[in-house]
């Protein structure tokens, strides 16, 4: 599902330049459930960027499903991504002036000519009511806690069955409870679905749910390794 070859992402600071990743390859496949690990500065989030087609390597390619994806003019690209992947950021990312059920219909509007008929509106439903906020749907985000702020960004990444779901940190800005809830919501929603997730986190709590762990320092890729994933205590 999700093949990286010689990965490399360097950056001009002045006279110098910084290598940022170092050459990183590895594959995912389908259902897999990955956590990226590594200490502030290591590559993860340049990483997880590249992966989303949201930044272009120095070198090396990325393949999403089959596409090689990181030189691809914008228009391709968005296509390929919206189709392929949903992403939910630690910040949220919501449009303060949609409101919630807006905000998860966002992606299927942008990719109309590709969705499947008038579903969206019922999806977007079904969706925000499986995170339970089915009584929330017309409050814009500031009318939102953060954690309900996340739960409308985790509906808004699936909107599209995406086969892969990428997160950037999504409990690092909730408390114990809300963080709790929102990892609950994203392995339901992985295991019900299939989709394969890559999520970075510096959490080992968080990391000890999925199926395989890989740890980068300074740009590379230190440990790579399955594991037996940690189960939810109950439902939340």
């Amino acid at each position: 599902m999700i093949a990286v070859e010689g990965l490399r992402k360097s950056i001009r600071n002045g006279a110098r330049t910084v290598d940022i990743l170092k050459g990183i390859s590895f594959t995912v496949p389908a259902g897999q459930f990955v956590a990226i690990m590594g200490s502030s500065g290591s590559g993860k989030s340049t990483l997880l960027g590249l992966l989303a087609g949201l930044d272009t390597p120095s070198a090396g390619d990325v393949r999403l499903n089959g596409n090689a994806i990181s030189y691809l003019p914008e228009d391709k690209l968005a296509k390929v991504r919206g189709k392929t992947v949903g992403f939910v950021f630690q910040s949220y990312q919501l449009v303060p002036t949609l409101t919630a059920l807006e905000n998860v219909l966002l992606p299927y509007e942008l990719n109309a000519e590709d969705s499947n008929g008038n579903d969206g509106q019922q999806r977007a439903r079904e969706l925000l009511s499986s995170v339970g906020l089915s009584d929330r749907l017309d409050h814009y985000p500031v009318q939102l806690s953060g954690g309900e702020q996340q739960r409308v960004a985790l509906a808004r990444a699936f909107i599209l069955r995406p086969p892969i779901v990428l997160a950037d940190e999504p409990t690092g800005n909730l408390d114990t409870t809300n963080g709790a809830h929102v990892l609950e919501l994203l392995l339901h929603l992985n295991r019900t679905v299939g989709t394969t997730l890559v999520l970075v986190t510096h959490d080992p709590v968080l990391a000890g749910y999925a199926d395989r762990r890989i740890v980068l320092r300074d740009g590379t890729v230190i440990s790579d390794a399955l594991q037996q994933p940690v189960q939810p205590a109950a439902a939340v």
